[in-house]
């Protein structure tokens, strides 16, 4: 299950890529989250999660703007730009900011030791990839800064999600934050309707990053994370970006180059340091109990 997560997280950017020749980047994102509503919505009725705490609305639609409606924009807005590959690695930045956010806002996500050169090996990479891989257009450099964007907004997410929703059923949150991000993103997509119709190619990549890379994944992760608890679970966050090259160089034809490899393995080896990699992972915990994490895509997502 794992393994098939992050094969289908790391075709997300894939989709994504081929969805914007012909779409704009609103009507790929509303079009996702509608999908991945229509998928996890009924899940969560089945499982009984549809029944939020008293008071969570507020922050609910939060996250969905936050972490949901935002990020999916901007990495659509940015892959217009640059490659599905460096789309998927720079969002495996998630951590570095979650650890550089820590230092203000969560004391007990504080990065002391090995967290830091975690933190230092991913900002290495980071600089690495916008400053060789994306070094040909500004239009590349700003498309590459919109992904770290949206990696920012995984991570103030997760600190949302963390201290506001902890005790909210996890499949129910998922189902409400993405009926949220379909609702915030629907006047932008109106507005970019394109004047022709949609060539297949993008229609059925778009059609499977909603279903498959987003509704089906959250419902794949949450299953992981109540099985196996999320320390576990969260190595699909180092192997996704692998996946988004092989597929980037494989199926669209992306150059992969020295560059994009070291920046891979110093942005993935530090954000697993950075996110505490190497500590004993807990024991597994039941899904009532999972405190509702960064989302697809959430740290390894697209």
């Amino acid at each position: 299950m794992l393994l098939a997560l992050a094969a289908i997280w790391g075709a997300s950017y894939m989709f994504i890529k081929i969805g914007v020749r012909d779409l704009s980047p609103a009507m790929v994102t509303w079009s996702r989250v509608a999908l991945a509503a229509a998928v996890i919505v009924p899940v969560a009725a089945l499982r009984g999660q549809l029944r939020m705490p008293s008071g969570s609305a507020p922050k609910l639609a939060l996250l969905g703007a936050v972490q949901v409606a935002a990020p999916f924009l901007l990495i659509a807005e940015g892959e217009e730009e640059i490659s599905s590959s460096l789309a998927g690695i720079l969002v495996a930045s998630t951590p570095l900011f979650t650890a550089l956010l820590a230092i203000r806002f969560d004391q007990e996500e504080r990065s002391h030791g090995k967290r830091l050169m975690g933190i230092g090996a991913g900002l290495v990479g980071v600089a690495l990839l916008l400053g060789v891989d994306l070094s040909g257009t500004s239009a590349e450099t700003l498309g590459g800064a919109a992904i770290l964007l949206a990696s920012l907004g995984y991570s103030v997410g997760g600190f949302i999600a963390k201290h506001g929703l902890g005790s909210a059923p996890p499949t129910g949150v998922a189902a409400w934050v993405m009926v949220a991000a379909t609702v915030f993103s629907l006047p932008v997509a109106i507005a970019t309707v394109p004047d022709a119709a949609p060539g297949l190619g993008p229609v059925a990549a778009v059609g499977a990053l909603g279903v498959l890379g987003t509704g089906v994944a959250f419902v794949i992760f949450y299953d992981l994370m109540a099985r196996v608890g999320p320390a576990r679970t969260f190595i699909v966050t180092y192997l996704a970006p692998a996946f988004a090259v092989a597929y980037g160089a494989a199926l669209l034809d992306e150059e992969v180059t020295v560059a994009t490899v070291a920046g891979l393995v110093l942005i993935v080896g530090g954000s697993y340091l950075a996110a505490g990699g190497g500590r004993q992972p807990p024991e597994p915990v039941t899904e009532e109990v999972v405190v509702c994490p960064p989302a697809e895509e959430a740290r390894a997502v697209g």
